[in-house]
């Protein structure tokens, strides 16, 4: 019998679930993949540093691995010399108490904005955004059974800006939680104080949550230690989850290693939820990121300066340029965003640098309809390599 000849089963992927086949895999593949035949690519399209983990962090990591930690954290809100860490770093940083019970370790800031979505939105229910945005905020919607709900930043203006009526009205009896970055990946766009405090009085008439991602925080050009900080007008118990991250001020994409900060009264089911999700994260790992938290001001402090160098030198080579829009500078974060003048397709346009200057830039429709004809630059390099990128750019649209 010819059994080839009989099966017609479809492919396997067709028996995943709906949501999940219809999940968007569009990425900078692509690019990445053309900018392999070419030589002398200045790869600027990740929102990564290139600052390699310093020693004092990993031989913390090594310390605590030669101590045998290798184990589960038996807590799995997070190892109590980190969670003694995050709480002394965060009452300084924001000028409010935050006590060790409000935080949560997990193995990466990406796991603890799923798991706070996980909390608080239900199969059917929306979540509005503020974009353009980091696309993984909307995926982590979808993966929850939520509906994104995004609302624009007005890009025209001379620095994105939020329309508050317009966020406000985007909800209604379906919406859980109003999520967002700040400062923003990739605007830069950050939330005021007032703002801030206009968001919270809403939620908590309206009984939603509101999610801040809060992993640039630190990369601020602002004269204060971090950008304002949702932490700093709410409550203990209002509704509001933080999600923050070794990766960016650390120096520590690799390691995998976050925190929420969330009301003392969901601790016991985070717990559970985390304990179900991803056991805890490894507990060298959190030797590491205490080390950070307790000795690695002067890094951050390093990173800040790199990422707002990188932004002056992009603007010093770029602004001025007829075939450029360019907003002003952002207050934070670690990109410049920009469009090219008549080009509303920024895939082409990120293949027409990539060709032209051999420069890899990340498109800007992966951050939401409003991003479509921006291009996003990460500046979070040394300063010569922005600014031979920044120059190369310049001298192809001229």
């Amino acid at each position: 019998m010819d059994h080839a000849a009989l099966d017609t089963r479809a492919p396997a992927a067709d028996g995943m679930r709906q949501l999940i086949r219809d999940l968007e895999t569009d990425n900078i593949a692509d690019l990445a993949t053309k900018a392999n035949k070419l030589n002398d690519v200045i790869r600027l399209w990740y929102g990564e540093g290139d600052v390699v983990t310093p020693d004092f962090i990993k031989k913390a990591a090594a310390d605590a691995l030669t101590a045998g930690r290798t184990f589960y954290e038996p807590d799995m809100r997070g190892a109590a010399d980190l969670r003694a860490a995050l709480s002394a770093y965060q009452t300084k940083l924001h000028g409010v108490p935050i006590p060790e019970d409000r935080s949560a370790v997990q193995p990466g800031g990406m796991q603890a904005l799923h798991l706070a979505m996980m909390l608080v939105c239900d199969p059917g229910q929306s979540v509005v955004t503020i974009e353009p945005q980091w696309p993984n905020i909307r995926h982590v919607v979808t993966l929850a059974g939520g509906t994104p709900r995004p609302v624009p930043l007005d890009l025209e203006a001379e620095r994105p800006r939020l329309d508050l009526d317009r966020l406000f009205d985007a909800c209604d009896e379906t919406t859980a939680a109003i999520c967002f970055s700040s400062p923003a990946n990739p605007t830069g766009w950050t939330a005021s104080r007032d703002e801030f405090a206009a968001m919270l009085e809403f939620a908590r008439k309206r009984g939603i949550w509101i999610i801040s991602d809060e992993v640039y925080n630190r990369l601020w050009f602002g004269n204060e230690r971090g950008a304002p900080s949702i932490l700093q007008v709410a409550e203990p118990e209002d509704r509001v989850l933080t999600v923050n991250s070794f990766s960016k001020a650390w120096a520590m994409t690799g390691w995998r290693v976050g925190w929420i900060v969330h009301p003392e009264s969901v601790r016991p089911k985070l717990s559970a939820v985390t304990q179900y999700v991803n056991s805890g994260t490894a507990s060298f790992i959190q030797a590491a990121a205490a080390a950070a938290i307790n000795d690695g001001e002067p890094l951050v402090a390093e990173i800040q300066r790199r990422c707002r160098d990188g932004v002056d030198a992009a603007y010093a080579a770029l602004k001025g340029l007829d075939a450029i829009h360019l907003p002003e500078k952002p207050l934070g974060g670690m990109y410049a965003f920009f469009r090219l003048k008549g080009e509303d397709d920024s895939r082409a346009a990120c293949t027409r640098i990539l060709e032209a200057a051999q420069v890899g830039l990340a498109p800007g429709f992966m951050f939401g309809a409003s991003g479509r004809a921006w291009l996003r630059m990460c500046v979070c390099r040394e300063t010569a390599v922005v600014e031979e990128a920044a120059g190369r750019i310049a001298s192809a649209l001229k």
